[in-house]
């Protein structure tokens, strides 16, 4: 590795810290998206064994978060953990993308745990070390920045590379299992040989369920937390509900790939323009202000009806924008938090405890995602929506628009009014 970092990141250095987040991203969008489908065709699972097995293997994964976030900060080196976990990541890959024909449900949930757990030690401990990397705010931001960027790009190439490797989703998904571990292998030597690591940091004492329950009692935190929540609550509730939205309301299923593929590509292009605006506004204003471009881009949405494809591809730029916003400013001021010191008492600074925040707001996230399909999907039942019943679009139409519109308002609404205590200077 590099020696440890005395003056600002350089630009290389920035993209080599960014370069793992893409096939971190890459894991994620196959095992929440395809692998469902994965067991149920291929391995000719149940429904209803397929979801327990899913929905106990997730809420696991999301509990030891904090744990594992935790546990990093007791680490001496935070890269010696993600060396660590992404061996289990690319073998867990490997074994959950290729079902076998008999004991399907013993494989899928041991193979998801391998993944989940190499994924979420490794996410925890970079975005940990990204934390402690940043000297400033500014450079902060363009860390965070760098990793959210690479995520995207990550995101895309899982979405399109098992419909380019095989016309079959199990051999598409069988070729991107097999590509994986080399993407992992290279991206991986370039951010932990390329990056410099952080300032010298003593790990973390006392009991860890104790600094977990410590970092909650930062009121800080929690306020950026609550804003975390209810903004996090609206963009999974559109990410949850749009495949329907497309087929229904806008009868143009054929386009679904590129309207996801220009909502990603929007975040990754906009990227730079939010780290300029929170350079001369400050983060919590830029994050607001990109919560109004969601909010107009949801109002727009409730207006569309069939054959609206070009309209609706105007509503992907601008909410694929926003998701740029959301993915890089509120990390961003996590990361001001993790390094804000605790006082006069000679003690560590916060920073000995960035993966115990990291581990909660990763949580979060995870939740995230649970409660917005366990809201929106009774709710499309209670208003009568039926897939492919084109006289039932009103109330997808509703919710699909006019739900994540009221959350993105109530974020926004808390983002302002506490904007002086969220952003440390």
């Amino acid at each position: 590795m590099t020696p440890a970092l005395t003056v600002s990141l350089r630009k290389r250095q920035l993209l080599a810290y960014g370069a793992l987040g893409l096939p971190l991203a890459m894991a994620a969008l196959p095992v929440y998206v395809h692998v469902p489908r994965l067991y149920a065709e291929s391995a000719g699972m149940s429904l209803s064994l397929l979801g327990s097995l899913l929905l106990a293997a997730r809420l696991l994964d999301a509990g030891i978060d904090p744990l594992l976030g935790g546990w990093s900060d007791r680490a001496a080196s935070r890269q010696r953990l993600i060396v660590f976990a992404l061996p289990c990541l690319a073998l867990g890959m490997l074994a959950l993308l290729h079902p076998p024909a008999v004991a399907a449900p013993w494989w899928l949930l041991a193979s998801m745990l391998c993944t989940y757990f190499g994924f979420s030690l490794a996410s925890v401990a970079y975005q940990a070390w990204g934390a402690e990397l940043g000297r400033d705010a500014g450079e902060r931001t363009r860390l965070t920045a760098s990793r959210e960027g690479f995520g995207l790009l990550g995101v895309v190439l899982a979405a399109a590379l098992p419909g380019l490797l095989a016309k079959d989703l199990a051999q598409g998904l069988s070729g991107l299992a097999q590509l994986f571990p080399l993407l992992l292998l290279f991206l991986a030597s370039w951010t932990l040989l390329g990056t410099p690591p952080s300032a010298e940091r003593q790990p973390a004492g006392g009991r860890l369920l104790g600094n977990l329950r410590g970092v909650l009692d930062d009121g800080r935190f929690r306020r950026l937390l609550a804003v975390f929540v209810v903004n996090g609550i609206a963009a999974a509730l559109p990410a949850t509900l749009v495949l329907f939205y497309v087929a229904d309301v806008l009868q143009a299923e054929a386009w679904s790939g590129a309207f996801l593929a220009l909502y990603f590509v929007s975040g990754v292009a906009f990227l730079p323009l939010w780290v300029a605006l929170a350079r001369r506004f400050g983060r919590v204003r830029t994050w607001v202000a990109s919560m109004l471009v969601a909010v107009a881009s949801f109002v727009w949405a409730w207006g569309l009806g069939a054959g609206d494809v070009w309209p609706f591809a105007v509503v992907c730029l601008l909410s694929g924008a926003a998701l740029g916003a959301d993915l890089t400013l509120p990390a961003a001021l996590l990361a001001d938090l993790c390094e804000r010191p605790t006082g006069g008492s000679g003690e560590v600074g916060r920073s000995a405890q960035a993966g115990a925040y990291f581990g909660w707001w990763n949580l979060v996230a995870k939740l995230n995602l649970a409660l917005a399909a366990g809201l929106s999907l009774p709710l499309l039942d209670l208003v009568g929506y039926r897939p492919g019943v084109a006289a039932a679009t009103a109330g997808l139409a509703a919710v699909y628009c006019l739900l994540p519109l009221l959350f993105k308002s109530i974020a926004a609404i808390l983002a302002w009014r506490w904007r002086r205590t969220l952003e440390v200077s």
